[in-house]
């Protein structure tokens, strides 16, 4: 039998249609826990725009999947670096090929406008750290025309202020070289080649710490640097960096500002150090730990009890308890091709995401009562091309 319905009824369907389908877009857009920003490097010798892929997070079941308008361009070539504004409303994407920082605004639906774009002071930026009003960044060559990969010279780092509206202004100046930069170099031999690789600060802000090996006699150190109010920088322990194995890859900060913890890509070990008087580095007793081979990144969870290290050649994520700075492994996890990234769920501290680059997928992982990992649904998920950092902020923590 077929019904039929008058005008009056047929609006009053259509009504309710738009109702349900106004209720399940409601209710999709509450499961949305976090955005996560995976920024891709196209081919090697393109000269093409990156591109950053904008995953929305399922907070039941972990599900990654990209919003309508994914990928945005990131605004340069090569991107290798994020970072987000304190207060969740700005991404900033570091190309290192065109020595840029791009600002994008954060949309509440997740989407990304470009809105400024600056040049680093240094040549071939690869790392960044965002800390209240102050953004940190690492370049692989200090600004001097004679730097370049045919003739290396040391990195160096500088900071921009951080505008209400998330612009950076102008970098901070030191005097010591009459320059926007604080060039990394060894006291007792300057003409070393100091490769970054990258940055971290202390929760509090008051400390910023750079990750480096010296390319010409080997040796891993941790540069250490107090912060003035205003971005300047004051290198610690006499400007002597504090040594940290052989060839550290990455570094984070416990919440509490205690501890330090450094990945060596070398000799497949992470090293922990508390944090004393002064800024001054000391390694915890036990340190160094093991960990997969090729670790290139390390995440601490706010809480503090838990840190995940992206193993890049074993494709593993390994997961620590924290005890006062002492590392526990908890067992290592499969991922992607090559993770180069690793990053924890800022709005429930409840998943891992990693970055796989050669697989061009981000994997996804539930934290369990116990700190280890279970693969999210579907996990891994696929990119649009090589993927390289990633970041994520809580769903509806933008202002804009």
């Amino acid at each position: 039998m077929r019904m039929k319905f008058n005008k009056s009824g047929q609006l009053a369907l259509v009504a309710l249609a738009s109702l349900l389908i106004a209720l399940s877009l409601s209710a999709c857009a509450t499961l949305t826990v976090d955005f996560v920003y995976v920024s891709s490097a196209l081919a090697a010798g393109s000269n093409s725009y990156g591109e950053i892929d904008v995953f929305e997070v399922n907070s039941e079941s972990g599900f990654m999947r990209q919003i309508p308008s994914s990928p945005f361009l990131s605004g340069g070539r090569n991107p290798v670096a994020e970072a987000v504004s304190s207060d969740n409303s700005n991404l900033y994407v570091v190309n290192k090929d065109d020595n840029t920082i791009v600002q994008f605004v954060i949309g509440k639906d997740g989407k990304l406008y470009s809105h400024n774009t600056v040049n680093t002071p240094g040549i071939f930026p690869l790392a960044v750290t965002v800390n209240g009003s102050l953004l940190f960044v690492a370049d692989t060559y200090e600004p001097l025309p004679t730097c370049s990969d045919a003739s290396p010279c040391p990195g160096s780092v500088a900071v921009y202020p951080v505008g209400s509206d998330g612009k950076l202004g102008t970098p901070a100046t030191n005097a010591d070289v009459s320059g926007s930069y604080w060039p990394l170099l060894l006291p007792s031999s300057p003409s070393n080649v100091i490769a970054p690789t990258s940055v971290a600060t202390t929760p509090s802000g008051a400390y910023l710490y750079v990750s480096a090996y010296d390319q010409t006699d080997g040796g891993g150190y941790v540069f250490g640097f107090s912060v003035g109010g205003d971005g300047t920088l004051t290198p610690l322990n006499s400007g002597v960096p504090f040594s940290a194995g052989t060839q550290p890859s990455s570094i984070a900060a416990d919440p509490s500002g205690s501890y330090m913890y450094v990945t060596d890509a070398a000799t497949a070990k992470v090293m922990s150090f508390s944090v004393g008087s002064g800024g001054a580095l000391s390694a915890v007793s036990g340190s160094p730990f093991a960990t997969g081979t090729r670790p290139l990144s390390i995440a601490v969870d706010p809480g503090g009890k838990y840190a995940y290290v992206a193993n890049a050649q074993d494709s593993t994520v390994t997961a620590y308890s924290l005890n006062a700075g002492v590392m526990t492994s908890l067992g290592s996890f499969a991922t992607g091709l090559e993770p180069v990234a690793v990053g924890i769920d800022p709005s429930l501290n409840h998943y891992v995401y990693t970055a796989n680059f050669l697989g061009s997928t981000v994997s996804g992982f539930q934290i369990q009562s116990d700190g280890t990992l279970f693969n999210s649904q579907n996990s891994p998920y696929k990119s649009n091309a090589q993927v390289t950092a990633l970041a994520a902020i809580p769903h509806g923590s933008q202002k804009k």
